[in-house]
Protein backbone atom coordinates (compact mmCIF):
# COMPACT_ATOMS: atom_id res chain seq x y z
CA UNK A 1 0.00 0.00 0.00
CA UNK A 2 1.57 3.29 -0.85
CA UNK A 3 1.96 6.13 1.79
CA UNK A 4 -0.63 8.89 1.80
CA UNK A 5 0.70 12.18 0.45
CA UNK A 6 1.30 14.77 2.79
CA UNK A 7 1.15 18.54 1.32
CA UNK A 8 2.21 22.05 3.00
CA UNK A 9 2.45 25.52 1.56
CA UNK A 10 5.30 28.11 1.49
CA UNK A 11 5.02 30.91 3.22
CA UNK A 12 5.10 34.65 2.22
CA UNK A 13 8.08 34.70 4.31
CA UNK A 14 9.46 31.24 2.07
CA UNK A 15 9.15 28.97 5.54
CA UNK A 16 8.04 25.21 4.89
CA UNK A 17 6.27 23.55 7.58
CA UNK A 18 7.26 19.75 7.67
CA UNK A 19 4.06 17.39 8.30
CA UNK A 20 4.13 16.38 11.89
CA UNK A 21 4.08 12.32 10.65
CA UNK A 22 7.25 13.37 9.04
CA UNK A 23 8.98 15.41 12.03
CA UNK A 24 7.76 12.28 14.29
CA UNK A 25 8.69 9.35 12.35
CA UNK A 26 12.45 11.15 11.14
CA UNK A 27 12.57 12.27 15.02
CA UNK A 28 13.03 16.12 13.78
CA UNK A 29 12.33 17.99 16.90
CA UNK A 30 12.21 21.80 16.82
CA UNK A 31 15.33 23.81 16.37
CA UNK A 32 16.92 20.49 14.18
CA UNK A 33 19.53 22.07 12.04
CA UNK A 34 18.64 21.01 7.97
CA UNK A 35 20.56 20.76 4.79
CA UNK A 36 18.67 21.61 1.88
CA UNK A 37 19.79 20.02 -1.28
CA UNK A 38 18.32 20.77 -5.03
CA UNK A 39 17.90 17.45 -6.89
CA UNK A 40 16.96 16.20 -9.76
CA UNK A 41 13.73 14.59 -8.61
CA UNK A 42 13.02 17.87 -6.03
CA UNK A 43 14.16 19.14 -2.85
CA UNK A 44 15.79 17.02 -0.02
CA UNK A 45 16.07 18.05 3.29
CA UNK A 46 18.34 15.99 5.37
CA UNK A 47 19.73 17.04 9.22
CA UNK A 48 22.86 18.71 8.88
CA UNK A 49 26.11 17.19 10.37
CA UNK A 50 27.52 18.00 13.71
CA UNK A 51 30.43 18.08 13.05
CA UNK A 52 32.10 20.30 10.14
CA UNK A 53 33.43 18.63 6.72
CA UNK A 54 37.30 17.25 7.47
CA UNK A 55 39.75 15.96 5.50
CA UNK A 56 41.95 13.29 6.19
CA UNK A 57 44.56 15.56 6.13
CA UNK A 58 42.71 17.97 8.09
CA UNK A 59 43.10 14.86 11.18
CA UNK A 60 45.78 11.84 10.53
CA UNK A 61 48.39 13.08 12.82
CA UNK A 62 47.24 16.05 14.64
CA UNK A 63 48.40 14.45 17.82
CA UNK A 64 51.70 13.13 16.26
CA UNK A 65 53.45 10.53 18.55
CA UNK A 66 57.08 11.89 18.74
CA UNK A 67 58.34 8.07 20.34
CA UNK A 68 59.57 4.75 19.00
CA UNK A 69 57.05 2.86 16.58
CA UNK A 70 55.26 0.96 19.05
CA UNK A 71 54.58 -3.36 17.72
CA UNK A 72 50.85 -4.36 18.14
CA UNK A 73 51.54 -6.10 20.93
CA UNK A 74 52.95 -3.08 23.17
CA UNK A 75 49.56 -1.33 21.58
CA UNK A 76 47.06 -4.60 22.21
CA UNK A 77 49.15 -4.82 25.87
CA UNK A 78 48.23 -0.88 26.41
CA UNK A 79 44.65 -1.33 25.70
CA UNK A 80 44.28 -4.23 27.90
CA UNK A 81 46.36 -2.32 30.66
CA UNK A 82 43.58 0.85 30.21
CA UNK A 83 40.78 -1.85 30.31
CA UNK A 84 41.72 -3.60 33.45
CA UNK A 85 42.63 0.37 35.19
CA UNK A 86 39.31 1.20 34.45
CA UNK A 87 37.80 -2.00 35.52
CA UNK A 88 39.23 -1.53 38.43
CA UNK A 89 37.74 1.74 39.43
CA UNK A 90 34.30 0.69 39.15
Amino acid sequence: MAAAKLTTAVSTKGQVVLPKAIRDELSWRAGTQLTIENTPDGVLPKPSSLFPAARSADVFASLPYRGKPKSVAEMEAGIAAEARRRHARD
